[in-house]
């Protein structure tokens, strides 16, 4: 085993394991798995507590994807559970409304919310407890209360000074001023929505009580959302994309995600050599130039599959792949083009249990809380995912009615001679593809535990705001032999604290099937933990 640095230890288990950026939520998961539930109960119950105690991430006005293996027909199963633009949301309207570019924030930003939906076929499908069983914990929470913690206590005081921080938001989640780290805090509209739908199924989001409270906050606030846009909203299972790295098969949902984005990063660098260890000029220098190309692809081409002027696979196609990857000089650095930023608020989590079955789920509102409004009455904060898409006809990622805008939420899973094996993902906007590639590497390169590569000081090139000049950020604990010699070879190269947020919220499962051990690893960036069984 490497001796790279390691502060928390990998937790081990055989029953079940849940890892989440919130220790509660874990803790939930592995409630589940003790009931009697599996992997998928487990996953839906500890992205409910998040919403409830780490909303300042994912929330009911989100979108959510997921790969699920399914020990039952040893088969992999990819789930997308993303919403639609409104069905009047063209450019011409958005233009009359005044705007030239999207809107980042505001009623104008959000798109159907997808995750209950989600939650709803996948625990028909796969799910063992059921949907009203496995929101328990989060109704208990929500009604109950929590303790706030140090990352909601602060993101809830940075939003009380933005702009965009609509009446609705300050109502439900600052109705007393500010909620301190350490006090206790309910959210007792969202614990009636929670019971609704645990009461009445998902269809009372989408058709019911909670669609016409919906439907009645877009009316009052002159959004584009209708009846008709909700009760038509659909999740999709699809056939998940995968490449060789290493000896893993790794795999990624299909656009509207960027999960392509991430294969080609994956199948590029598998067929060069890296540096010595992960934390070195060379490989970092190899790992970025492959980012550069792959992200030059993301802005041409990316955004839902059904609007897209090339096919998905042709992308990572071996032949393509050498091609892209005959660019990369090891000398110098090369062009970029839509480096992408480095704002991103999501939540990522991974659960298995002792069946052999193990989820992969990723969830969000975007822009951490979302659009910055929540519906009234409903505790339900929106995602403002639509803000992704581009009023620029010519742009891959246009606006159109009933769309779905490219998505950065990518959850992975790799499987190993047809085995699962490796469950991940992390948070983190443009920044996911990035830290599936970091990881990955450090997994199948350089023999590092889950918790060694989650934890390992990590890069991620972009720009801190669109249109601003590109960067190529490190955590400051890279040898300052490599910041010199990235510098070297014509990287803009930024330094950033020891253990950064902009790296993202990274969790994973390794799955030892010849032992049946499950190794879990949690990112110390956040609040999270891996908890076993």
């Amino acid at each position: 085993m490497p001796d790279y640095p390691q502060h928390r230890p990998v937790t081990m288990a055989t029953h079940g394991l849940v890892c989440a950026p919130h220790y509660l939520a874990a803790q939930a998961g592995v409630d589940l798995l003790k009931a009697g539930g599996n992997a998928l109960d487990a996953a839906i119950a500890a992205n409910a507590v998040l919403q409830v105690v780490y909303p300042q991430s994912c929330g009911l006005g989100g979108d959510l994807f997921l790969l699920l293996y399914s020990a039952h027909d040893k088969r992999l199963h990819a789930l997308n559970a993303s919403g639609r633009a409104a069905g009047t949301a063209t450019i011409e309207r958005y233009r009359a409304l005044g705007f030239t570019q999207m809107p980042d924030f505001g009623i104008h930003t959000v798109t159907v919310p997808g995750c209950v939906e989600g939650w709803g076929v996948a625990s028909q499908r796969f799910g063992r407890l059921g949907l009203a069983r496995a929101l328990q914990p989060a109704i208990g929470y929500a009604g109950d209360g929590f303790p706030v913690g140090p990352g909601l206590a602060h993101a809830l005081a940075r939003m009380d000074t933005f702009a965009h921080t609509h009446r609705s938001f300050r109502e439900n989640f600052m109705p007393g001023g500010i909620p301190q780290a350490g006090s206790i805090a309910t959210s007792p509209h969202l614990a009636r929505t929670l019971r609704l739908i645990a009461e009445r199924g998902p269809d009372e989001f989408y058709r019911g009580e909670i669609a016409r409270q919906i439907v009645d906050f877009f009316r009052r606030e002159g959004g584009l959302i209708t009846e008709e846009d909700l009760a038509a909203h659909t999740s999709e299972w699809v056939e998940p994309l995968a490449v060789r790295f290493g000896d893993l098969d790794v795999y990624e949902l299909p656009p509207n995600t960027q999960g392509v984005t991430a294969l080609q990063m994956l199948g590029i660098v598998d067929g060069l050599p890296l540096g010595d260890d992960p934390r070195d000029t060379e490989t970092v220098h190899i790992e970025v130039e492959a980012k550069k190309l792959a992200w030059a692809d993301r802005a041409a081409y990316l955004t839902d599959v059904k609007h897209m002027r090339v096919a998905p696979e042709k992308l990572i196609a071996p032949e393509y792949l050498a091609g892209r990857r005959a660019l990369i000089a090891r000398e110098r650095v090369g062009a970029s083009a839509a480096p992408g930023t480095f704002a991103g608020d999501t939540i990522y989590l991974c659960a298995a249990d002792g069946e052999g079955n193990a989820v992969s789920l990723i969830q969000s509102n975007y822009r951490g809380f979302g659009s910055g409004l929540v519906v009234d009455g409903a505790g339900i904060a929106l995602q403002n995912r639509g803000a992704y898409f581009s009023l620029d006809p010519e742009a891959a990622n246009v606006l159109a009615p009933g769309k779905r805008t490219l998505h950065t939420l990518i959850p992975s899973f790799a499987l190993r001679d047809g085995a699962p094996a490796v469950v991940f993902g992390t948070m983190g906007g443009d920044g996911q593809p990035q830290t599936h590639l970091h990881v990955y590497a450090a997994l199948a390169r350089f023999g590092a535990n889950i918790q060694q590569a989650i934890e390992l000081p990590r890069w991620v090139h972009g720009a801190a705001r669109a249109g601003e000049g590109e960067v190529l950020l490190l955590e400051d604990r890279y040898p300052q032999a490599t910041v010199e010699g990235l510098r070297r070879l014509g990287h803009h190269v930024a330094l950033t604290a020891e253990w950064s947020g902009e790296m993202g919220h990274a969790q994973g499962i390794v799955i030892d099937t010849e032992r049946g051990v499950l190794h879990g690893g949690a990112d110390p960036r956040s609040e999270g933990a891996a908890i076993g069984w």
